[in-house]
């Protein structure tokens, strides 16, 4: 088995890279007389005060003349939802260390003014990321809540460096025993574990008791899969339209689905049109540029069956929607064609509503459903007291538009409260650093 971990030098590295404590502080924060959207009705409660004590929301009043005079920000005519999750990134998709300053310094801002507080890590260097997770929630480094399964587990011609290479049941056991007593939330499986090691690999979690996703292995069925308990398919590999038996298995074993469906109908048009491309690197940005211009100049019939092609894979969505088969938003970002971390995440949920969810079923599918997901309803998914303080505050409606979502004017996550002016300076800095 060759499992590749970086030296303690990188983690010194990181460390460096941290953001002084006493300015990421959790603060008391009051946002005064703004509309919650509950995300569990689609009920919208107009003129509420939300006052944030720590790492919780203290409590929930009607706007008065008392909330106003202690109001950190007037949300009046805004609207507050649930801090959004992407549920399938790669923060650190290397192990080059002098490449992890991008991610502390532009992919995790990016990800917080965007308005998402909560990622899932499914593939980086485990070093890197379990001291990204801890500092971030010690508020030591900016950046969104991380659930992560260090690197992924694959086969013996894995091309990833941010991966565990596997040929037998007997490694595939040994790297989950290695993974779970380093700390890892969850196991990424990928796409070329050899059948014998990824059974190996599935006995093994949960004898231990921790929970295996991912891709499902070419030698692998979708049904095997189902049966061998692997909580989440992504990218709905493994899943067709006509596989009915497949589909019914996946709803009554409540089987997750992160489809990242923008990592498959993204076009030319898309390209030209995303926001968020002034805040990515340059040299990624001009080889997402040579692709845009390629797809641009196909011919009619070529660019008619990526629709068609397109269309089917927001169909499959929507079929296994109706299915009563859980859906979570995740983009694979950074990884991919035209990505950009934390902008990637509200295309997603536009294409969910292109495939024929509403909006707030599409909104469902990055807050309340992570928290479902992770079993962890009690602390996150819907803005009530006692909860964790990760809220968006957004100048628009977003069940009236999804595209709303991008409207962040504020953010708070787990506690800490960016103001309108300290996202703009985020903003600028960002695309200071990535135009270097």
């Amino acid at each position: 088995m060759n499992i590749r971990l970086i030296a303690s030098a990188a983690v010194s590295f990181i460390v460096g890279m941290l953001l002084p404590t006493s300015r990421a502080l959790a603060q008391t924060v009051t946002i005064d007389n703004v509309t919650i959207v509950d995300v569990s009705s689609g009920r919208l409660q107009a003129n509420k005060s939300i006052v944030v004590g720590g790492k919780r929301i203290a409590r929930i009043e009607d706007a008065s003349v008392a909330t106003r005079a202690t109001a950190t920000i007037d949300g009046t005519g805004m609207f507050v939802i649930p801090g959004l999750w992407d549920m399938h990134v790669h923060a650190y998709f290397t192990n080059d260390t002098s490449r992890f300053h991008t991610t502390n310094d532009v992919m995790f801002p990016l990800f917080i003014v965007n308005g998402v507080t909560g990622v899932r890590d499914l593939g980086s260097n485990l070093d890197a990321t379990l001291a990204a997770r801890d500092s971030v929630a010690a508020h030591q480094l900016i950046g969104p809540r991380m659930l992560v399964s260090g690197p992924m587990i694959d086969g013996p011609t894995t091309r990833y460096a941010a991966a565990i290479k596997v040929t037998t049941g007997d490694e595939a056991r040994a790297a989950v025993r290695m993974l779970k007593a380093r700390g890892v939330d969850l196991i990424k499986t990928q796409t070329l574990v050899p059948k014998d090691a990824y059974f190996a690999l599935a006995d093994e979690a949960a004898r231990i008791g921790i929970p295996f996703e991912g891709h499902v292995p070419r030698e692998i069925t979708g049904l095997e899969a189902v049966r061998a308990g692997q909580r989440s398919f992504e990218h709905m590999i493994g899943v067709t339209d006509t596989n009915t038996k497949l589909i019914a298995a996946l709803a009554q074993n409540m089987v997750w689905q992160c489809p990242t469906v923008i990592n498959s109908v993204g076009t030319s048009s898309d390209f030209a049109n995303d926001p968020g491309i002034p805040y990515w690197l340059r040299s990624a940005v001009d080889g997402w540029r040579a692709t845009a211009k390629t797809q641009a100049a196909l011919p009619d019939s070529a660019a008619r069956a990526a629709n068609q092609r397109a269309t089917r894979r927001l169909a499959l969505v929507k079929q296994l929607y109706d299915a009563k088969i859980p859906l979570l938003a995740g983009t694979d970002a950074p990884a991919g064609y035209d990505l950009v971390p934390g902008a990637s995440l509200h295309r997603e949920l536009q294409l969910f509503v292109r495939a024929g969810l509403t909006p707030l079923q599409a909104l469902q599918t990055a807050t309340l459903n992570p928290a479902r997901y992770f079993g962890k309803t009690d602390s996150w998914g819907t803005i009530e007291p006692g909860k964790v303080a990760d809220l968006v505050l957004l100048a628009r409606n977003p069940l009236v538009d999804i595209a709303n979502t991008r409207q962040v004017v504020a953010v708070v996550a787990d506690g800490r409260y960016y103001s309108p002016r300290e996202l703009d300076r985020m903003r600028v800095r960002i695309m200071e650093l990535v135009a270097k």
